[in-house]
């Protein structure tokens, strides 16, 4: 089913290049034309989808947060940087009263004011469902990301006040990941979201200029930005969906793109023997299956669990990836600063998982029999077909059979925030899914709190353990930086000693460019920075 669906896409995807217009063919010089994983153009209106990719190309270009990401360095781990906001801080009296100072002087792309009420305005497009301005749409990709948000208001234009339901040293991250889109512009545009997706309104450094779903988007510079630093010398970015890797790799081959996202493995040497550059760097990303914890799971027996960290040939899976993977060894990758000291050794060891699924009554002659939802491409996702093939395999070889839901990584994505118990999830036990694990709250928390189950967060597994949630709250009452990496080296340390996903392996995020492509620097991050990039002419 698998090969036959990858054919299929493979078909898709490069009629969908070869229907490209004359007109992307004759693009001018300076112009950076990118083939996406994503199957569609990530929604334009603040909040986007299609995951970490959809931040990436709609999120921080066309938009700011409050907080944005340090996106200039290739040699370190980002950090967060003061955004719209020039600094924030927490009461010392009272931690759930947190103060943010905003830019003066800054514009959205329509030419109205970015101020404090535009800040409250934003918060209730999300938050407050009988607000004019709320949108499902967007209020799905975003209000699971600020659970810690109580109340806001506006001290004045300048200041915003935020309090948190309780003490909560993570809310500058989840803050970062919410874009401020102007109100002026969706009352011009008839107050309609629809509107505002074809001539979006941002503060960021790109502004939208054509928005053709399925297609294409196209983004020109804001030279009003506020930050100058960052105005981009591009004339124009260009983004086109290409969700099958092959036909990613067909089209930069041909000039059709100057850029693709996750190259074919087995296209990487030619790539580089023809004179394409490519890019990779360590980022923080995991690649693995979200266990279901409801009742009648079978990930309920960690000897289940744990033989199926045990079945699976990471390094082998390496190899299939033409070595453009660091294979797990927990939850967060070797060496990571949070890693701490568990005792359970994520390895290869086919033996000993058939021992502990003998315990639990199973063998290869008498297999557990599970069904993992997976997408067909999509945001940090990697290569999700052949890797689930080589998964499925191994799990096999030890008396685990696995039948495949191949879905849309939109789709997939509807299932994770839906839950495992939601009728979307059509009765898979797993799911695979690719996470941003920068910060505490997103690499963390979000996915096992008690109470962050559908519909209050994305604990897709209905995962509750009185244990995991005190270490949580630690974190969120340990303001000193030093001492909350203490606390989470214990979370990551029961992560992966209780193997509460299953942990597979960690992308080095591989691009494939022309070597026309100049300045890009490749942060340690989902997110980048293309303001700095510029493409060669033979005149310059």
């Amino acid at each position: 089913m698998l090969s036959r669906l990858r054919n299929l896409g493979a078909r898709a995807a490069l009629a969908g290049v070869l229907a490209l217009s004359a007109s992307t063919a004759a693009l001018a010089q300076g112009t950076l034309r990118i083939g996406m994983t994503a199957s569609d153009i990530p929604l334009t209106t603040g909040q986007t989808d299609n995951g970490g990719e959809g931040m990436r190309f709609l999120g921080y270009t066309v938009y700011d947060g409050l907080i944005n990401w340090d996106l200039s360095s290739a040699e370190r781990a980002s950090d967060l940087v003061p955004g719209l906001a020039s600094s924030w801080g927490v009461d010392a009296a009272d931690k759930t009263k947190w103060t943010f100072k905003l830019r003066p002087g800054v514009k959205f792309h329509d030419g109205s004011d970015f101020t404090a009420d535009a800040v409250v305005w934003n918060l209730d497009k999300l938050l407050k469902a009988d607000a004019p301005q709320y949108d499902p749409r967007q209020s799905a990709q975003g209000k699971t990301r600020i659970p810690a948000v109580a109340s806001y208001r506006a001290v004045d234009p300048l200041t915003v006040e935020i309090t948190t339901k309780a003490p909560d040293a993570t809310l500058p991250y989840q803050i970062a990941w919410i874009m401020m889109s102007s109100p002026a512009q969706w009352e011009k545009l008839g107050k309609s979201w629809d509107a505002f997706a074809k001539q979006p309104s941002g503060t960021g450094p790109w502004k939208l200029t054509l928005f053709a779903p399925r297609e294409r988007a196209e983004m020109v510079p804001f030279k009003d930005y506020w930050d100058t630093n960052r105005v981009p010398k591009l004339d124009k970015l260009v983004l086109i969906p290409l969700p099958e890797a092959n036909a990613r790799t067909a089209a930069l081959r041909s000039g059709q793109v100057d850029w693709i996202e996750a190259p074919a493995p087995d296209s990487v040497a030619s790539l580089k023997s023809a004179g394409f550059t490519i890019v990779t760097n360590a980022y923080p990303h995991n690649w693995t299956w979200h266990l279901s914890r409801v009742e009648g799971s079978p990930w309920n027996d960690v000897r289940v669990r744990k033989a199926a960290n045990l079945a699976i040939d990471r390094d082998g899976l390496k190899e299939l990836l033409g070595g453009l993977a660091i294979p797990a060894k927990g939850f967060m990758p070797p060496g990571h600063q949070w890693f701490g000291h568990p005792t359970f050794d994520v390895k290869y060891d086919p033996e000993a998982a058939k021992k502990l699924l003998a315990e639990a009554g199973y063998s290869p002659a008498k297999p557990l029999k599970l069904k993992v939802a997976i997408s067909a491409s999509g945001s940090g996702q990697m290569q999700p077909l052949p890797m689930n093939e080589f998964v499925q395999q191994n799990l096999a070889d030890v008396g685990i059979q696995v039948d495949y839901e191949v879905v849309e990584w939109n789709t997939l994505i509807n299932i994770w925030r839906a839950g495992a118990k939601a009728d979307i999830s059509r009765g898979v036990s797993a799911i695979n899914y690719s996470y941003f694990i920068q910060d505490p709250f997103t690499g963390f928390i979000r996915h096992l709190q008690c109470n962050f189950a559908p519909p209050n967060g994305t604990n897709w597994g209905y995962y509750c353990d009185p244990a995991m949630d005190k270490l949580f709250d630690q974190v969120r009452n340990t303001f000193d930086k030093a001492e909350q990496t203490k606390v989470l080296e214990k979370i990551h340390e029961k992560y992966v000693d209780d193997a509460l996903f299953i942990m597979i392996t960690h992308d080095v995020n591989p691009r494939a460019m022309s070597p026309k492509v100049k300045g890009f620097v490749q942060a340690q991050n989902w997110f980048q920075d293309f303001s700095k990039i510029t493409i060669a002419t033979a005149g310059r």
